[in-house]
């Protein structure tokens, strides 16, 4: 599942009343090809992550390696490496808020900040009633694509189990109301301003917003199930693509039908807490 909610100078633009058109007051578009520029993004975003995940994980090992030799002595320094151990899951939700946010921050302001005209649009669309009307119709057809996409694997002998699955099962006994504050405020927030605001906006705005909505499901779905990290097989990763992807397809269009990035925020923040509900009061089987 996989900041708090951005400011309004991170607020989108209104979709154009063309396709191709930028929205009024905008400065032109330079030059170039907007699907060359949507991997730029995409590239910026993941060495940055990959940067400051990297950091992050050097400054948990630094403050372990502190505490384990403050405890024990300075002669046990030799020895305090072994004894560092992995992350806890409060580490590691810190660890991913630090780096995915930071991401998303870094490349919303490098290379597609709000212009002022776009950020009035977008507070003028989030106060249409039509939008959220929107964003409950979508959030609740995710939610039923999603089980039923489970329920109809669940019949081929299919059960994934979601990389993020056991960190949320910690995370739930032991700091239930910060997991809550993280799933359902958080991370909707920046995942929405990387997939949504930069990655599906700069293809939407340069008038391709099928190929924006294809690309950013596809890097929504991989970031969020990575092969390799867990037991999976391929049919079992194939499912959680389907499932991530089809609900960044279902956010992406939210974002293009109301012309403000607040309905997706808030359709994925419903979609988390439901399925944090579910953890809670069912658990994942």
């Amino acid at each position: 599942m996989s900041a708090t909610a951005p400011p309004a100078s991170v607020t989108p633009p209104l979709p154009p009343s063309l396709p191709g058109t930028p929205p009024p007051n905008t400065p032109p578009r330079k030059p170039g090809s907007p699907l060359a520029g949507f991997f730029i993004d995409l590239g910026i975003a993941i060495a940055t992550l990959l940067g400051l995940s990297m950091i992050s994980g050097v400054l948990w090992g630094m403050y372990r390696a502190v505490e384990v030799v403050r405890d024990q002595g300075p002669d046990a320094a030799a020895a305090a490496m072994q004894q560092v151990g992995q992350p806890g899951a409060l580490a590691q939700i810190l660890m991913a808020l630090f780096a995915t946010g930071g991401a998303a921050l870094i490349v919303y302001f490098l290379r597609r900040s709000a212009t002022p005209a776009e950020r009035a649009q977008s507070w003028q669309a989030a106060r249409q009633p039509s939008t959220w009307g929107w964003t409950l119709l979508v959030a609740a057809c995710v939610v039923v694509g999603s089980n039923l996409i489970s329920w109809l694997a669940k019949l081929a002998g299919s059960e994934p189990v979601p990389t993020n699955l056991a960190l949320m099962e910690q995370s739930l006994a032991h700091f239930p109301w910060f997991l809550a504050l993280f799933a359902i405020v958080l991370a909707p927030a920046y995942e929405e301003l990387l997939f949504r605001r930069v990655l599906f906006g700069r293809l939407w705005q340069a008038g391709r917003p099928w190929l924006g909505l294809l690309l950013s499901s596809l890097a929504f779905a991989l970031i969020h199930e990575v092969p390799g990290t867990s037991d999976n097989g391929p049919l079992e990763i194939a499912q959680l693509w389907l499932v991530y992807g089809g609900m960044g397809a279902a956010f992406a269009w939210l974002y293009q039908r109301t012309g403000t990035l607040w309905a997706p925020i808030a359709a994925h923040a419903l979609n988390n807490a439901i399925a944090l509900a579910a953890l809670v009061f069912f658990g994942m089987h």
